[in-house]
């Protein structure tokens, strides 16, 4: 069963799992298997009037729609290729007074499509959205009870002149928006900024070890190969962060999306041993001396978040100095506890412009999950792409320069040479290409002209911490 554009892969009913994506050719790690536009997608409603209605990307001055005064866009020929989305939703607005909530506009500009085009299989889709999952029927109580709310947002929102659908069809987009809208980020790939329905994607399952990753790249959303994919073989992506343990990992995933993660890491509960370790040999810790550890390692995390939210970045450091020294003694170097807190400590004071202890951190962060996480992940890219600049920041070229070596070779996979950020990190590799040479030939010289450079020109600031992770696949409500 192929379509438009999608003669790489079909659709097949897995046993225990519904339908699945199984490659029709052969794959190597980077190929791009499909790449689809969403049938359709919203910016979120915190960042409506910073962000492109179209094509997402982040922008300085943007146009506003001089109709509902709510859309924003780059330029006209943004604002033209979003007309036929905007135009029913522009009107809307107007009629209503003000723009409803990105779930409720998500679900107009779904049901406006069905009206225009019907909702049997549109041009370069596998499946229609009738068909697509919703899981209402396993919602809990609040759910349900968001559901019904969104509903009676909804008719309020939709005009009385427009096509009317049946509550149960209606019920069942947002059934679908819940359980499979796709977050979609900004043009470098490092801020989650609107949903969109991918009705192709969607048929893709879960697999905490998958062998594609998903990534939005120009205005599509690619599938892309992470390892040799054979004829036959399924299509999978993980839909969590692989850095839990296995038991986490399948809770949040029965808890968001339903199922049971039956995959072979999480049967075998693999890694799980790497992400628990700690310190052997003769001074092996006790049993109880771990676990009050990892409790302090909880309890501490708790009081980042907080200091995280007000903003007092010194409050952060001084927490995670004071777990590190807890810490250290006890845990291994790829317990997720530590792991994480390394990981904090090195984005805080790399905003500080700390380089030369974050540098310190954030090689030992990468040092453990180069252990951890599959050799081609897109998160373990961006973090070894963190640590070169920061190891850069502090004048250690030579590692700086290897880490951001590593980053490309792992984004180009990844994420592709096309994409902006990939493009980013080839330019840095360049530049610390350019100033290893230099430091090897004459290393005073080096360290003068850097110390010119620096004084001449204002030092970057490191983006400030966000208590975002990086964006996650699915849109889900935690």
């Amino acid at each position: 069963m192929t379509k438009g554009g999608m003669e790489s892969v079909e659709v097949f009913t897995t046993e225990g799992k519904g339908r699945g994506l199984k490659a029709q050719k052969e794959f190597l790690p980077g190929d791009v298997i499909f790449a689809e536009p969403a049938y359709a997608a919203v910016v979120f409603d915190s960042l409506t009037h910073v962000i492109c209605h179209t094509c997402f990307k982040r922008q300085e001055r943007l146009h506003r729609c001089g109709q509902c005064k709510f859309a924003y866009y780059c330029d006209r020929t943004c604002q033209r290729a979003a007309w036929l989305n905007h135009k029913n939703e522009c009107s809307a607005i107007k009629r209503h007074g003000k723009a409803p909530s990105e779930n409720i506009r998500l679900a107009a500009r779904i049901l406006w499509k069905i009206e225009r085009e019907g909702s049997g299989l549109s041009e370069g889709c596998l499946v229609s959205i009738d068909e697509l999952q919703n899981h209402v029927d396993s919602f809990g109580e609040e759910e349900k009870k968001d559901l019904r709310t969104d509903v009676e947002s909804f008719l309020e929102f939709w005009p009385p002149h427009c096509q009317q659908f049946g509550m149960q069809f209606i019920s069942h987009i947002f059934g679908v928006i819940s359980c499979n809208g796709f977050t979609l980020s900004d043009q470098r790939g490092l801020q989650a900024v609107g949903v969109g329905i991918f009705p192709n994607l969607c048929q893709a399952n879960h697999d905490c070890w998958p062998n594609c990753t998903v990534v939005f790249n120009n205005g599509k959303i690619e599938l892309r190969a992470l390892s040799k994919i054979s004829p036959g073989d399924e299509l999978t992506v993980s839909y969590v962060d692989f850095l839990n343990l296995s038991e986490e990992r399948r809770k949040q995933l029965k808890k968001q999306y339903y199922f049971d993660c039956t995959c072979e890491h999480c049967k075998k509960q693999l890694k799980d041993d790497l992400m628990l370790a700690v310190k052997g040999g003769e001074s092996k810790p006790s049993a109880d001396t771990v676990k009050e550890v990892i409790q302090f390692s909880k309890d501490t995390l708790e009081k980042i978040n907080k200091a995280r939210m007000e903003g007092l970045y010194h409050e952060v450091v001084k927490l995670c100095r004071d777990c590190l020294k807890k810490q250290e003694p006890v845990l291994g170097d790829t317990n997720i506890y530590l792991l994480r807190i390394l990981s904090i400590a090195s984005e805080v004071l790399s905003y500080l412009q700390m380089f030369e202890e974050a540098a310190d951190y954030a090689k030992r962060m990468v040092d453990g999950y180069l252990k951890i996480y599959h050799p081609n992940n897109a998160q373990l890219g961006m973090a070894v792409m963190r640590a070169g600049v920061t190891h850069w920041h502090a004048g250690l070229i030579e590692a700086g320069h290897g880490l951001i070596c590593k980053a490309y070779a792992i984004l180009l996979i990844t994420h592709g040479p096309s994409h902006p950020i990939t493009k980013d990190l080839e330019a840095m590799r360049v530049q610390t290409e350019m100033e290893l040479r230099l430091f090897q030939q004459n290393e005073f010289m080096y360290y003068k002209m850097r110390e010119a450079a620096l004084k001449n020109q204002k030092i970057q600031v490191m983006p400030e911490p966000s208590n975002e992770n990086a964006p996650s696949l699915f849109h889900k409500k935690e």
